[in-house]
């Protein structure tokens, strides 16, 4: 399945170029189990090795970030509570999610401030989930634009320069890819399987 998936993302990127990467990183954000990590690590194998351009790279990148996180925060900017409820009350089992879970993440983001969506993009398991609180509580798009951004170009240059990196010791890099790949899917699916456990015990 890793091997697979590994290889669909550099078909993409093949086949796409920066506009591949760009689009990759936008599903990455919609639909996590998609490793950024794996994404923008092969980009950085490819700016090694002459194929692509790191400042495209990583503008690619964060351009396709960005717009991934614009869908959950124009979601949630778009329903608002009393839209999103019913949404909530009919698919939170499988969302692992119930109006209490939501209203705590929108306090958690009204509490720490709009600069939480800068730092959470450092967190795999945040950086997505934090937009849509920030679309309830009506964060101002150029500020949301402004801070996922920025967030994400940090993210990315790490990203980028781990895969020069590995693409200069390419031996290295095979042994790097496919743990990535697996430990992100199995963290992503852990996390799922954990909270429809406690989410069934909290509803029994």
């Amino acid at each position: 399945m890793t091997d697979s998936l590994t290889q669909w993302i550099i078909d993409i990127i093949a086949a796409g170029g920066y506009w591949g990467i760009a689009l990759l990183m936008a599903i990455e954000n919609i639909f996590p189990p998609i490793p950024s990590e794996v994404i923008m690590g092969l980009g950085g194998m490819a700016v090694q090795r002459g194929q692509m351009d790191f400042w495209a790279v990583l503008l690619a990148g964060t351009i396709g970030c960005t717009i991934g996180n614009m869908a959950w925060y124009e979601l949630g900017r778009k329903l608002g509570y009393h839209g999103l409820r019913p949404f909530i009350d009919r698919y939170g089992r499988w969302l692992t999610m119930d109006w209490d879970d939501v209203e705590g993440s929108v306090r958690f983001f009204q509490r720490h401030g709009h600069h939480v969506v800068f730092w959470l993009r450092f967190s795999p398991l945040m950086r997505t989930i934090i937009s849509l609180p920030a679309g309830l509580a009506g964060m101002g798009r150029i500020r949301f634009i402004g801070f996922t951004f920025a967030g994400a170009a940090v993210w990315n240059v790490f990203l980028l320069g781990a895969g020069y990196y590995l693409g200069a010791n390419f031996a290295a890099a095979e042994k790097f890819i496919g743990p990535v790949a697996i430990a992100t899917i199995l963290i992503v699916v852990g996390v799922y399987a954990y909270r429809q456990i406690m989410w069934s015990r909290r509803k029994g």
